[in-house]
């Protein structure tokens, strides 16, 4: 393949110079051994390229590799392939996650409260199967960064919440906040997204859901300092009209913006559509959209 000069590129929100396309070009041609994975982490690093826990964006790496190759620009070594993808594991249901007692009582009755943050690999899978077992969209393997948290009260354990990366592109969320292109792909990682609320089918206690959303809503962004190394800006979450209506939210003053259209995200030689989601936001700090917009939101920075 015969390589071609360029006036530089943009990838992931990143403008890429003319210099630093010849130095990656160096880069692969000195590190021929390595694995894509490998070379991305280096070509990453090179650039000082962070996610906002403010470790390397591979990802972003690999991609901007596989741009660079497809317009003739470097030629990636052709005897490292990248590890194949995983087999999805099969979720076992056991009595473990057996439906308990009722639970019927005032809220007060319940105090306190608590949110029990979830790391420990065997509580994960006990979280994971919990949601796989009883909520209505079951368990996908989330994107981005993660925090699952489980409700518990001296009663046991209520329900799951789980927050993860937030979606790429949404036309109506990204007009709400106001950002550009460059900014959403800068900065969409200060935006997270409740993929997961869950309270136990056997749990009949009115206002628990709001008022385990206020507590998220004062705690996360600690949570999150913790877990990540920075704080997020904005909370979203998509509602499904054929199952619930978002009331807990409302009650929670989250703000509802309107609907998805139903249209995937855009992938090339892919085509999928959804049912149109309520969308809702939650601000967590009075300037997020000045932050959101800016480019303060670098490496490990903490609003």
């Amino acid at each position: 393949m015969l390589e071609k000069k360029v006036t530089g590129i943009t990838q992931c929100g990143r403008e890429i110079t003319v210099q630093e396309i010849e130095e990656i070009k160096e880069t692969v041609r000195l590190c021929r051994r390595l694995s894509l994975q490998e070379l991305a982490q280096t070509i990453a690093e090179n650039l000082q390229w962070f996610r906002a826990s403010g470790t390397n964006k591979v990802d972003a790496g690999l991609k901007l590799l596989k741009k660079l190759e497809s317009q003739g620009i470097l030629q990636l070594p052709e005897n490292r392939k990248m590890p194949k993808r995983r087999v999805k594991k099969v979720i076992s249901i056991t009595e473990k996650t057996d439906p308990r007692p009722e639970i019927a009582c005032k809220l007060k009755e319940l105090y306190p409260v608590e949110l029990e943050i979830v790391k420990d690999k065997n509580i994960v899978a006990l979280w994971i199967e919990y949601v796989s077992r009883y909520h209505y969209l079951g368990y996908k393997k989330p994107f981005g960064y993660t925090l699952r948290y489980f409700i518990k009260s001296e009663r046991g354990r209520l329900g799951c919440v789980l927050f993860s990366g937030a979606s790429k592109s949404v036309g109506t969320r990204d007009s709400w906040i106001g950002w550009t292109e460059k900014q959403r792909l800068n900065n969409l990682a200060w935006v997270i997204n409740n993929a997961r609320f869950l309270i136990f089918p056997w749990v009949k206690v009115k206002n628990l859901a709001s008022h385990v959303l206020g507590q998220i809503n004062r705690q996360i962004r600690i949570h999150w300092q913790e877990s990540w190394g920075y704080s997020p800006a904005l909370m979203e979450t998509f509602v499904d009209p054929a199952y619930y209506q978002g009331t807990c939210y409302k009650a929670a003053n989250w703000q509802f913006l309107g609907m998805t259209t139903g249209q995937g995200l855009v992938r090339k030689g892919m085509n999928y559509t959804t049912s149109p989601k309520k969308i809702f936001m939650k601000p967590l700090t009075k300037n997020y959209r000045n932050l959101l917009c800016s480019e303060k939101l670098v490496g490990r920075t903490q609003l």
